[in-house]
């Protein structure tokens, strides 16, 4: 299982980032995360968000890529990475989010 990942500027951003990377492969969004800026809560550093997928190698490359493209129109992408294999405790962590617990899905 591969993991791919992308920090972005902006919640409304990473939502539409998220809904590219699902629909450009087949890939699963597991988490949408907050990141504090190291300026912290000011209100003149935008809220930086990472969204992370998990599929096969193929599926998130393209999946990545395919954000990476979405973010970079608006000129909010910040930086990714991808993990071809990734350990189960990068797994376990990946699914972690600051975003609070999903209501909807429980």
């Amino acid at each position: 299982m591969a993991l791919g990942m992308i920090e972005v500027f902006g919640f409304a951003t990473a939502i539409v980032v998220a809904d590219a990377m699902a629909k450009a492969a087949d890939v699963q969004v597991v988490a949408i995360d907050k990141n504090k800026p190291a300026a912290g809560d000011s209100a003149k550093v935008p809220l930086v968000m990472a969204i992370k997928v998990e599929g096969d190698a193929a599926a998130v490359e393209a999946s990545v890529a395919a954000g990476r493209q979405e973010a970079e129109k608006r000129g909010l992408y910040i930086t990714h990475k991808v993990i071809a294999r990734q350990s189960e405790e990068i797994e376990w962590f990946a699914r972690l989010n600051a975003l609070g617990k999903d209501k909807l899905r429980g």
